[in-house]
């Protein structure tokens, strides 16, 4: 297994998991549209920022950008809003849980896109996470169903859509090799689409950002980013299944900073044995 692949997508998926912790603890203060209308431009920004010094052009391809720009529209920015949202509801651990379905999605559609066909050991892996997914969602709790439910929902949808977009960007990548260029268009869209819609719903009030969400999202939107640009620095050396499968261990992480911040609320021992599951899903699928 390349190492640096390994070292990249973990640390992803470490920036992940610490992201998911500070957005409860913010989601307490501001709602989650107000929130991405942080933390979505305060990674914007420090792209651009950095861009006079790290962006190369000189390999610059029209259909390469015109992917990155496609899948800027749907990630960060919408996959940030349905997250922000079910986090509201049911907390780090379980959203980031949910989140274990990336690789599957990114694995199955590899294979329409790129023709990475899938092990007999990928295959178990991801029965193994829909197991500790399934447990995850038959355990007690004191969440109402019908919020349990919308929430559920919320994070296939943003799961799916994560795994839409990683073998897209790999498939861009291909054309125009330039993960920083990726995570900048990506990053510049989707600010424009998160302020675009807070504009639409709540007029030029929903863009002035509230001092209580600043300590928590402007860091998120940071530690987001930065997981944005060594998934797709992964992706250019690396295969989807193992890439994905990697950042898909970021619950451990959520899990781990979710008891020691905020303590064991929301999480029984069905709950943490679903997490460990899946985590363990995801190994097998990366051994296949």
């Amino acid at each position: 297994m390349n190492l640096t692949v390994t070292a990249l997508a973990l640390g992803a998926a470490a920036c992940l998991g610490f992201a998911l912790v500070l957005s409860q603890i913010g989601l307490r203060h501001i709602s989650p549209l107000r929130g991405a209308c942080i933390s979505v431009p305060s990674s914007a920004l420090a792209y651009v920022a950095l861009a006079p010094l790290l962006l190369d052009m000189s390999a610059f391809s029209l259909k390469g950008a015109s992917i990155f720009v496609f899948c800027g529209c749907l990630f960060p920015a919408t996959v940030t809003l349905l997250t922000f949202e079910a986090n509201r509801h049911v907390g780090p651990a379980i959203t980031g849980a949910f989140g274990n379905l990336t690789p599957l999605f990114a694995a199955l559609l590899a294979v329409v896109l790129l023709g990475e066909v899938p092990a007999i050991g990928v295959l178990a892996g991801m029965a193994v996470i829909l197991i500790g997914v399934l447990l995850i969602m038959g355990a007690p709790r004191t969440i109402p169903q019908r919020a349990f439910g919308w929430a559920v929902g919320l994070l296939l949808l943003g799961a799916f859509i994560r795994g839409l977009v990683q073998p897209l960007v790999k498939a861009g990548l291909a054309d125009w090799p330039n993960p920083f260029a990726a995570s900048l268009i990506a990053y510049v869209m989707s600010a424009g689409v998160v302020l675009s819609g807070a504009l639409m719903r709540g007029g030029g009030e929903a863009l002035r950002p509230p001092a209580a969400g600043l300590p928590w999202f402007v860091p998120v939107g940071l530690l987001n980013g930065l997981s944005v640009l060594l998934i797709y620095v992964a992706l250019e050396q690396g295969s989807v299944a193992v890439v994905a499968s990697l950042v898909a261990c970021y619950p451990l992480a959520a899990l781990v900073l979710s008891r020691a911040l905020l303590g064991a609320s929301g999480l029984t021992r069905r709950v943490v044995l679903g997490v460990i599951i899946t985590v363990v899903g995801v190994a097998v699928l990366l051994r296949g």
